[in-house]
């Protein structure tokens, strides 16, 4: 079963694979957000395990394109993108992320939503948004709780790009495995998790992440507020966006 351009799925079983495919770098449009919302609205409710991946050898997904971030589109790109979380937050699928080469921006929010990440050792994994005059919204939410609040200042407000062996240390990433080991590697994971009972796993993970999905959402619309009605209209936010369209250094004028 697949959808007509960038999201793919296989599904095994009660498991599903879901395969991001924009070449070469996997960026999340708002069309690849919309295609996402679709395959999860008809997959979750028959899956108990939901798994992401990239296609092709460069990235898992280096981010949200740019340009959906111009004045007339961000909102519907926020809407878009979030409403990915919202529906996996109201699951009580089990979730992970595979991840190969490049998973930063939005790529890395996906990522460190789910409830386990491999990752190879060649990955790599970044939140640059903060270079661009912006924050990323679903990250300031889950990275505090995943990695705890100095990591994810760190990781937020440097912007820097960390290896999977750093990522595995802040507690970003589940398992490191050698770079041509990741689908084996999944594979074995999947078949480790197949061998519990799915009605026991899944009602201990609603226990464990109960508190957290409940939190949310009041905290995601939150930060939208925030995000739209403040950031998006500093002179700071619109002139990062221009100056990596531009691609050029962006001139900041603090406000």
């Amino acid at each position: 079963m697949s959808t007509p351009e960038s999201v793919h799925v296989q599904l095994e079983g009660r498991t599903a694979w879901l395969t991001l495919d924009r070449p070469p770098l996997n960026i999340l449009n708002i069309s690849t957000m919309k295609e996402l919302q679709s395959v999860l609205d008809r997959v979750l409710p028959e899956i108990d395990f939901l798994l992401f991946r990239g296609a092709g050898p460069k990235a898992f997904s280096a981010g949200a394109e740019v340009r959906d971030h111009a004045p007339d589109r961000v909102a519907d790109m926020l809407a878009a993108f979030h409403g990915v979380f919202r529906r996996i937050v109201q699951s009580d699928c089990i979730t992970i992320a595979a991840v190969h080469g490049y998973c930063l921006g939005g790529g890395m929010e996906l990522a460190a939503f789910c409830d386990f990440v491999l990752a190879t050792e060649s990955a790599k994994f970044g939140q640059p948004e903060i270079k661009l005059g912006c924050f990323p919204p679903v990250a300031l939410i889950t990275l505090p709780h995943v990695c705890g609040l100095r990591a994810a200042l760190d990781l937020i407000l440097s912007g820097r790009t960390i290896s999977a062996h750093e990522a595995q240390a802040a507690g970003l990433v589940t398992r490191v495995v050698e770079d041509d080991q990741l689908a084996t590697a999944t594979a074995g994971f999947l078949d480790e998790l197949h061998a519990l009972s799915p009605a026991i796993i899944r009602m201990t993970h609603r226990t464990l992440t109960k508190a957290w999905r409940e939190e949310f959402e009041t905290k995601l619309a939150a930060v939208e507020q925030l995000y739209l009605g403040e950031l998006m209209n500093t002179k700071d936010a619109r002139e990062g966006i221009r100056a990596f369209l531009e691609k050029r250094a962006p001139v900041w004028q603090g406000h």
